[in-house]
């Protein structure tokens, strides 16, 4: 009887493009544990070239605001060693924006989100849904 080896198991990595998508699905569900509201996240890779994703989230004050991106932030450093290139808006809370490079953190109060109304000015990215 001959034996027969199995194959090696080589090693599954994601793709570039997957492993944004699992960064911003963290994301949101680091803003849903601090109960952000009307999350939504649109992909722009096919509009502009400044970043892939949109995130935007509302909290009910600023403190809330604050606690969201604070969450965010927290957790992809945690997961994934990834930190902030760039925050605005942090100290006021009104619009917090958040570049982590391929996708952007937008967590706005109701008022400030009603008035940028983001999600009119991009109209045409499409609506990602986790």
């Amino acid at each position: 009887m001959v034996e027969v080896e199995p194959a090696p198991v080589k090693a599954v990595s994601l793709s570039v493009d997957e492993e944004i998508l699992d960064q911003v699905r963290m994301a949101v569900a680091a803003a849903e544990e601090k109960k952000a509201e009307n999350i939504v996240a649109l992909r722009l890779s096919a509009l502009t070239e400044f970043t892939d994703y949109f995130i935007i989230c509302t909290g009910n004050s600023t403190r809330q605001t604050q606690a969201i991106a604070d969450e965010v932030t927290a957790q992809l450093k945690k997961n994934y060693r990834l930190r902030p290139l760039n925050t605005e808006g942090y100290t006021s809370g009104e619009w917090i924006l958040i570049d982590f490079g391929a996708f952007v953190l937008h967590v706005f109060t109701e008022t400030s989100r009603s008035f940028y109304d983001l999600e009119r000015l991009w109209r045409d990215a499409e609506v990602v849904r986790f």
